[in-house]
């Protein structure tokens, strides 16, 4: 029998090492329904028009102390609110510049929409609850548009072991296999109930009846979340002078680790292009100054997020062509130019590498 599909916008907070915390809606949608409603992307799971029923997430409902009911009516439509900023947006308790900031929102993070007044918005992304401008938010079908331009849907393994095919079908052949508990993004719907998946830069198919889809977007942080990922970055950069961009070998094991999970399958010149894009950021004053921050920064690699990247980089078993990639981002070499972005190419403009568009 096959299992349902789930849905659920969600907020991805700090990540400190493999630490990472999950909350938001969750959709369930019937047997019928199919992979369409999903890649409709936020506006098919805010959309009370639709057949599917809201269920909050017990376990963060009980986290934040709040009653289920009342979370419940908080996320209907129109309670999506997304940072409408280049860096960072203070997060406070009380709505006025001059009261104590609770936490931070980033470029891209967004969250549920509690309170309105005043020209400030009471909101909750992640662990925090706290008040911001509005001059730097978004609402309604722009923070909906800015959600599904910047969310991921992923998959959760939810079987032993899962194959990953090289064609939506049993007898083609496999890239390996999924271990229970794996997330790999989504790519697009396959053919007869097979979902197409990133595999190291590589295109594979598994089968939807064995995974858990969700599609999510970052959240900020509290101020005790960055303080505990600040104390990580310090000692992570103890050993390094980023000024000559030299490093230890940890470090370049890391950032080869990054590349493998992104860019293994993919020609020498899409690896050395996941490195450059790391470099760029170390170099950009919107991101942390480390490689280690760069890596780990809240929501941006999703290896990082669900632990792939900390499992490859344990196990030792890198790829030359990963380690070499990395060295020569490290010794400064860039073809992707002073660019900070990819993706998997669908069709957005930007500097095109093997399967990736670089922006």
């Amino acid at each position: 029998m096959a299992k349902s599909k789930r849905m659920s916008v969600a907020v991805m907070g700090a990540m400190v090492l493999s630490l990472s915390m999950h909350a938001g809606i969750v959709v369930q949608a019937g047997e019928s329904d199919g992979l369409e409603q999903l890649r409709g992307g936020v506006a098919a799971v805010l959309n009370p028009g639709t057949s599917n029923s809201v269920d909050i997430v017990n376990a963060t409902a009980k986290k934040l102390n709040l009653e289920l009911l009342e979370l419940k009516e908080e996320m209907q439509t129109g309670r999506l609110v997304m940072a409408n900023v280049s860096n960072s947006l203070n997060v406070r308790a009380e709505a006025n510049e001059d009261a104590e900031k609770v936490g931070m929102l980033y470029k891209d993070c967004g969250g549920t929409i509690l309170e309105r007044r005043d020209g400030w918005t009471k909101l909750q992304s992640g662990n925090i609850i706290g008040w911001a401008s509005d001059e730097y938010l978004l609402f309604d079908e722009a923070a909906e548009d800015l959600a599904n331009s910047v969310g991921k849907m992923v998959a959760t393994v939810d079987t032993e072991a899962l194959y990953v095919r090289t064609q939506p079908n049993t007898e083609a052949d496999s890239y390996g296999v999924f271990p229970k508990g794996e997330v790999v993004e989504v790519l697009n719907e396959g053919e007869d109930g097979w979902i197409c998946v990133d595999y190291e830069g590589n295109d594979g198919y598994v089968s939807s009846e064995y995974v858990v889809l969700d599609f999510i977007i970052d959240a900020g942080e509290t101020v005790g979340e960055i303080e505990a990922r600040e104390k990580e970055e310090e000692e992570a950069k103890r050993h390094v002078n980023y000024g000559e961009f030299s490093t230890d070998v940890d470090t370049t094991m890391l950032l080869a680790a990054l590349i493998q999970c992104e860019a293994g399958g993919e020609i020498y010149e899409g690896q050395v292009a996941v490195g450059a894009v790391v470099m760029n950021r170390v170099r950009n004053s919107a991101y942390p100054n480390t490689i280690h921050g760069v890596i780990y920064a809240s929501g941006q690699f999703t290896p990082a997020m669900t632990g792939k990247l900390d499992q490859v980089y344990a196990s030792g078993n890198i790829y030359e062509s990963c380690i070499r990639a990395a060295k020569d981002a490290l010794a400064g070499t860039s073809n992707v130019g002073d660019l900070t972005h990819f993706r998997r190419n669908n069709g957005r403009e930007g500097l095109v590498i093997g399967n990736h568009v670089f922006y």
